[in-house]
């Protein structure tokens, strides 16, 4: 047992989120021997018994309960695996104890750095554990997970959900499953076909879910062993062929869900069998064939999804007539007829619809359903027409989603009430609607609205806003930004990127002591940034980039702040060193700005952008409500070549180009061993590039062009194996280019610096020059070629977001392999496109 000596009034040393999130763990335990009876608040945690800290974050790494010479220590109850939360942690032993009950609910959201998970040493003797849930735990890929579990004989739930899993054994004709229920394994990296054991299992399995993996093959064609089976969830994978006709034997399914897959041929009229369906989801299927009439014959049915799919045909009332029980409802298709008899009314009542590439009128059965509380439409081109009537149906409706439809109306004197308001990409116009305080979410982004925005915020209201979230980014409103915020104080994100607004941004947006992300990007605005946004405590990203503010940066930042952006404003002075303080910030844009003088020699002390917390991390949080969850993400942009690509996982990142800033690049920067992208062009900076540079292993961009930069290029570059983009032009480096694939790719990187030689370089470095290779790709140093080179390799970042909302929307991720992929893919077009200049220039 790892233990430390317990000290009389000692220092506390150990983070305070590690350890309440120790305390917490801790409550649901019984520990008949004390073994953690030193797990106290007024000691330091990394003294407690089992617990090992880092020498120099003091950050929690290693919880190990296994004591080798003596085995009498048993931890019993209920196992909450919320201390995986710790974002240090990298090892975890929890054998030799008996726990009832293993649960892992996240806290934070966070991932975590663990690295090896010990659970299987003594996993047999657990005979009395029924649930476990590791679901976000990293498995490694190599463990054995299969053959722990089986010998669990009183083992009711496994839930494996999200643990980077690899193999499934897809060959194994048995697994010894003796109580099992629930099997899900749902989000791991199966890339199989499905497993032999899954469909012999002799235990009375209900419940089977893994959805949203990378299984291949058909379903098998002859009835599993499945007669209890009540649920059964494939979604989101690769599987083929016919959907099989045994699943109309399955009495007791009530949920079926094969959407997302490459099934064909029709959906089995044999599913008109199944009297207990509850949920049919077949959504993003390659189905041949129309809308079976047969399923009409689910007389219980109250959940039928068949949205996503290329099906053809026509639906009409005769496709839903005896759907007596239908509750949800979702079907669009470019492919499908909507033939409904305008006179027709439903026998259901619907709570959910979900319709899309709607033609001609929306179906008139649809505003004859009274209860109904959430509504989406999406790729239509049906008119909307009355708009009145539509917009006093939406006033029952706790949830509407309209996008990219073809609206084209009038939101001036819309009142809108549901909770959710989610109106994308329609056309919508004139000014702004009025809204009830019952509103969580109003997202009205790319729409063709105009005017103030006072109207919507600016109006008497009764009763306390819930407003957490309010997008108008992407329109035209205009005019100042009205000083009525104090009546939103729920605001937690605030978008108004892309609009024309102006003046000063208002005092009293400082009283929304919620607000965690303001975005007041490509606007109008000027004057000094407001002293009041002090009293955001809990902002996180504060996005200002591309307005005519002016001033000195702000010194008075939080220390939660992650993101500042404020790029392309006209801020003076020098970089203020309480940046350096911030210790959670992970991006830093401070470009096209006015400031000078040298850059703080104190970034090293930015702790978030070191490797040991270099953790992929997301800018993200869900808000739960009623009925409802809200899970708001964002983005960042990185602009390259021109090119802007939105990131879901933060980068550390640093760029202050395009300023007037001089001095030498300092050491602390290069300390920065998480950094993945820097950009330093366009100032006045002198030196030399250190040795040091090569411990910037996380680095995939680096742009130190157009300086006074001068010496060799060190050989410690060719380790930065992840770096993508590289320009070192217009600067005074000498000597021979250092080999490497990532710095060879294009002599684009290079032009410029007279005294450099070496491939990518035509000119060879003495005492190799050969006579009929003297020339140099020098070139002409005019303004003309120098803005055109500069045009190409101008880079910089930038930041967005993207809000969704769980089970509805998803998101477009880029992830590292996919950015070097692509950065070098720019870097070859690059390179034949300055071949291209230099043959014209020669001619």
């Amino acid at each position: 047992m790892m233990s430390g000596s317990v000290m009389s009034n000692p220092k506390i040393h150990c983070n305070k989120k590690d350890m309440d999130t120790l305390l917490l763990f801790k409550q649901g335990l019984t520990d008949p021997s004390g073994m953690l009876s030193s797990w106290i608040s007024n000691l330091d945690c990394c003294q407690w018994t089992g617990v090992k800290c880092h020498n120099i974050t003091d950050h929690l790494e290693v919880i190990d309960f296994l004591d080798k010479d003596d085995k009498s220590h048993c931890l019993t109850g209920t196992l909450s695996l919320s201390l995986l939360e710790l974002q240090s942690l990298s090892y975890l032993n929890l054998s030799n104890n008996n726990f009832k009950f293993m649960q892992y609910t996240s806290m934070y959201g966070n991932s975590t750095n663990l690295q090896y998970l010990d659970l299987s040493l003594k996993i047999s003797h657990l005979t009395s554990l029924q649930y476990l849930n590791l679901g976000g735990v990293y498995l490694h890929k190599d463990i054995d997970w299969l053959q722990p579990v089986t010998m669990l004989p009183s083992l009711k739930e496994l839930h494996l959900k999200c643990c980077e899993l690899e193999n499934i054994y897809p060959y194994l004709q048995h697994a010894n499953f003796t109580s099992l229920q629930v099997l899900n394994l749902a989000d791991n990296r199966f890339m199989f076909e499905l497993p032999n054991w899954l469909f012999n299992l002799s235990c009375e399995i209900s419940r089977i879910d893994l959805s949203q993996n990378q299984i291949h093959s058909q379903l098998p064609k002859s009835l599993p062993n499945f007669k209890s089976l009540e649920s059964l969830v494939l979604c989101g994978n690769n599987l083929k062929g016919p959907i099989p006709s045994w699943l109309g034997q399955l009495e007791q399914l009530q949920e079926l869900d094969l959407s997302h897959n490459l099934f064909s041929g029709p959906i089995p009229t044999s599913l008109g069998n199944l009297s207990s369906l509850i949920k049919l989801m077949l959504e993003s299927n390659v189905l041949n064939g129309n809308l079976p009439v047969e399923l009409g014959q689910l007389f219980k049915l109250e959940t039928l999804r068949v949205s996503n799919n290329p099906l053809t045909g026509i639906v009409s009332e005769k496709s839903l007539r005896s759907l007596r029980n239908l509750k949800n409802f979702s079907l669009s298709s470019p492919f499908l007829i909507f033939d409904f008899d305008a006179k027709w009314v439903p026998p259901f009542q619907l709570l959910n619809v979900e319709l899309g590439y709607l033609r001609d009128k929306l179906p008139a059965w649809l505003f004859r359903q009274s209860s109904l509380k959430y509504l989406t439409i999406r790729d239509s081109t049906a008119s909307f027409e009355p708009l009145d009537m539509f917009w006093n149906f939406t006033t029952q409706l706790e949830y509407i989603s309209l996008e990219n439809n073809t609206i084209n109306g009038d939101m001036s004197k819309v009142f809108l009430s549901s909770k959710v308001v989610w109106l994308v990409a329609n056309n919508l116009r004139g000014g702004m609607p009025r809204i009830s305080p019952e509103v969580v979410v109003l997202h009205l982004r790319n729409n063709s609205l105009s005017g103030s925005i006072s109207p919507l915020l600016c109006h008497n209201m009764r009763h306390e806003s819930n407003l957490v979230y309010l997008d108008l980014s992407y329109n035209n409103l205009s005019g100042e930004l009205t000083d009525c915020w104090n009546n939103w104080k729920s605001l937690v994100l605030i978008n108004l990127r892309f609009n024309n607004l102006t003046g000063e941004i208002p005092r009293s947006l400082g009283s929304l002591s919620n607000l965690r992300f303001l975005y007041l990007k490509s606007n109008k605005f000027f004057g000094k940034v407001p002293f009041s946004l002090r009293n955001c405590k809990n902002l996180r990203i504060l996005d200002l980039c591309r307005n005519n503010l002016s001033g000195v940066i702000p010194t008075w930042l939080g220390q939660k702040v992650e993101g500042l952006e404020l790029r392309s404003n006209q801020f003076s002075g020098n970089i203020p060193t309480q940046l350096c303080q911030l210790r959670s910030l992970m991006i830093i844009n401070l470009a096209s700005n006015k400031l000078s003088g040298p850059i703080p020699n104190c970034l090293q002390n930015i702790t978030a952008m070191n490797f040991s917390n270099s953790v992929t991390r997301t800018f993200k949080f869900t808000l739960n409500y009623p009925g409802l969850s809200v899970q708001i993400s964002c983005s960042i942009h990185l602009l390259i070549k021109g090119n802007e690509l939105p990131y879901f996982d933060v980068m550390n990142a640093i760029d202050l180009s395009s300023n007037n800033l001089s001095g030498s690049v300092p050491l602390g920067i290069y300390m920065l061993t998480g950094l993945q992208s820097l950009n330093l062009s366009h100032n006045q900076l002198i030196g030399t590039i250190p040795n040091e540079i090569g411990k910037l292993q996380q680095l995939e961009s680096i742009d130190l062009s157009s300086n006074n930069l001068s010496g060799e290029i060190p050989q410690s570059m060719s380790a930065l194996h992840f770096l993508g983009v590289l320009n070192l032009s217009f600067n005074n480096f000498m000597g021979k280019i250092p080999a490497g694939t990532q710095l060879g790719s294009t002599n684009l990187s290079y032009i410029h610096n007279p005294d450099l030689c070496g491939p990518p370089l035509t000119k060879i470095c003495p005492p190799d020059e050969h006579p009929n290779n003297k020339k140099s790709i020098r070139g002409d140093d005019s303004d003309d070629d120098k803005f055109q080179v500069h045009s190409w390799f101008h880079m910089g970042l930038g930041m967005g977001f993207a809000a969704g909302f769980w089970g509805l929307l998803g998101t477009v991720f880029f992830n590292r392999k996919c950015r070097r992929a692509y950065f070098k893919f720019l870097n070859r077009i690059s390179y034949f496109v300055i071949q291209k200049i230099n043959s014209i220039t020669e001619m």
